[in-house]
């Protein structure tokens, strides 16, 4: 289905003038040297993300501004200012260096959406310590495979989460210690001398701490993201990189000091870190923070409660609004927002005219990855949305569409989609896996993995991925992850995974699958794989279809063919079978 292209909008007409006003002029004069005085620095050199999106506002005498609205799943609620922010992150600091952390240790946290993790994140950043979010939802083989590859040296979480680290604690002998934060107050006491008190340990701070000074080139925080073969890899980061958080959360995001922000994304991936912490608290814009899970009623009440201007969402969240309808969000007077965008996958035509209909506005969708650390492609506030488009590269970004020779396609043409190192926030390493990192770069191009397109008027077409990696509601996962769980279950003999194309969450996860002898196919076997995943991996992470064959396509080296078995699925040529075994 063909839409037109929503018309750029004329200035006078915005509530508020777009800190973006002319694109291709701030294209043509970009330079990242002059991007990077959008922050101040720390005073006599280096940089520290946590300086710039707390201590700078205090110096510039804005401590008494509010920093974050947070809301828990009953209904509580705190606010914190700036200068509240950083004397409970200068606390949390003191308490990571008493528990021996340094700089360049790797400090993971494991928590809900709660205001501690947040202190946590600065604290560690302030400590020099290199910070790992993890997903709460993980199961005990995710939070193993990212501990265990890290060499996670202090682990924060809380007791409804510590049963499943324990389960693999004897696994990871570099964790030292684990700090377990009783938000709830249920009484927890320590059952093993690796455990601490958070409650206990902070009360002994005194909320004096000098920061750890950092250069930009010093590592921040690393984020696991998936891939074909292997267990997931860590995209490390530097302080450097919120040069990007600023700019794109200022240029695309549209953030203003006077807004409320809300981006849904949950802290265990790279957008609840880039744009649910950095990006707007560089900025000195005030954040809400909301713990429950997907509800069409409550994220409509916290959009009318808080005031809420600028939201950030994903694309299968605002199907999954598209499907309660276009009266529920006009039962809430939703005045307040000026401005939607949303990321983590391709956000369908539909989607964006149904925002036209339920708020008056388009939602503006954009492109970047865990390994770009901020938003590379977008759809701007003065530029026309064309449906189904990533946008147009930020200012800075060089972005382009080449054939497997690393020669640029013509317009129109689909190819491989890259980027031209380096800008800021680029990841600057896979974890211990130099060699693979360097082979994502190609002919002076970082090879992003996706398929795409560009149009005549430079507005790039997302088209999918190059590889098997799986994109299910914005949460990228591997196949060999889930292959790797499923023969885990004592009847599975081998599995083969692909993603499945789903409505709603642009792919689900299907898993073929051979018994070993002794077992036999059944809808009960099949849910009770299915739930054994999901305990060892995570609530996305699980295949939601089984099916049952008696053997696998494989190679004659032994390896199974995804790609046959996704041919198969959807009724697509099968290709060349030359190396199939007999």
């Amino acid at each position: 289905m063909a839409y037109d292209p929503i018309a750029k909008p004329r200035l006078e007409e915005f509530r508020v003038r777009p800190n973006i006003a002319d694109y291709e002029a701030m294209r043509s004069s970009w330079t990242w040297t002059e991007a990077g005085k959008g922050v101040d620095g720390l005073p006599g050199g280096g940089l520290n993300i946590a300086y710039e999106c707390l201590d700078r506002h205090i110096k510039a005498g804005k401590g008494s501004k509010l920093a974050m609205i947070w809301e828990g799943k009953g209904g509580e609620e705190e606010r914190h200012t700036f200068a509240d922010m950083k004397a409970r992150a200068n606390r949390a600091s003191e308490m990571l260096v008493s528990l021996g952390v340094k700089k360049g240790d790797r400090v993971f946290i494991f928590l809900d959406r709660i205001p501690e993790l947040y202190f946590t994140v600065f604290g560690a950043l302030q400590a020099g310590a290199v910070i790992g979010p993890l997903f709460s939802a993980f199961g005990p083989d995710a939070i193993k495979d990212r501990l265990l590859d890290s060499g996670a040296k202090v682990l924060v979480t809380s007791p409804a989460l510590l049963p499943r680290v324990m389960e693999v604690r004897a696994c990871l002998p570099e964790l030292q210690r684990i700090l377990v934060v009783d938000k709830e107050k249920s009484g927890w006491k320590p059952e093993s001398p690796d455990q601490i008190s958070w409650e206990e340990m902070i009360s002994k701070t005194t909320g004096s701490f000098t920061m750890v000074s950092t250069d930009p080139e010093d590592f921040a925080i690393m984020h696991y993201t998936s891939g074909t073969t292997g267990k997931p890899k860590g995209a490390a980061h530097v302080h450097q990189a919120v040069q990007g958080h600023w700019a794109t959360a200022r240029y695309v995001l549209d953030l203003r000091e006077d807004d409320i922000y809300w981006c849904t994304a949950d802290p265990g991936w790279v957008t609840g870190t880039s744009y649910g912490m950095f990006g707007p608290w560089s900025n000195g814009v005030t954040s809400v923070i909301y713990m429950g899970g997907f509800s069409a009623q409550n994220w409509y009440r916290i959009l009318e409660k808080h005031r809420v201007t600028v939201w950030y969402s994903a694309p299968t969240a605002i199907r999954m609004l598209m499907k309660s309808g276009e009266e529920l969000p006009r039962s809430h007077d939703l005045g307040s927002v000026r401005y939607i965008c949303s990321v983590g996958e391709p956000l369908n035509p539909e989607a964006i005219v149904w925002g036209l209909k339920a708020f008056g506005m388009a939602i503006h969708d954009n492109w970047w990855q865990t390994e770009t650390g901020c938003i590379q492609i977008a759809n701007y506030p003065i530029m026309e949305v064309r449906p189904g488009s990533m946008g147009r590269p930020f200012p800075g970004v060089t972005a382009a569409v080449v054939d497997g020779g690393g020669r640029e396609v013509r317009d129109g043409e689909e190819g491989d989609l890259v980027l031209k190192p380096k800008w800021p926030s680029m990841f600057r390493t896979y974890w211990n896996k130099q060699e693979l990192y360097e082979s994502r770069f190609r002919n002076g191009w970082y090879i992003t993995g996706d398929r795409a397109r560009r149009d005549a008027d430079g507005y790039f077409w997302f088209v999918g991925r190059a590889d098997d990696v799986i994109n299910t509601a914005g949460h990228l996962v591997g196949p060999f992850e889930v292959e790797s769980a499923l023969i885990e279950h004592p009847a599975v003999a081998e599995a083969g995974v692909i993603g499945k194309p789903d409505e709603e969450r642009m792919e689900i996860i299907k898993a073929f699958v051979s018994l070993k002898d002794g077992f036999s196919p059944s809808d009960q076997l099949g849910e009770e794989i299915k739930q054994f995943v999901k305990r060892r991996l995570a609530a996305h992470a699980y295949p939601r279809e089984i099916e049952f064959l008696t053997s696998l396509p494989k190679t004659r080296s032994g390896k199974i063919m995804r790609r046959l078995l996704k041919a198969r699925e959807l009724g697509l040529p099968e290709g060349d079978t030359s190396t199939l075994e007999d």
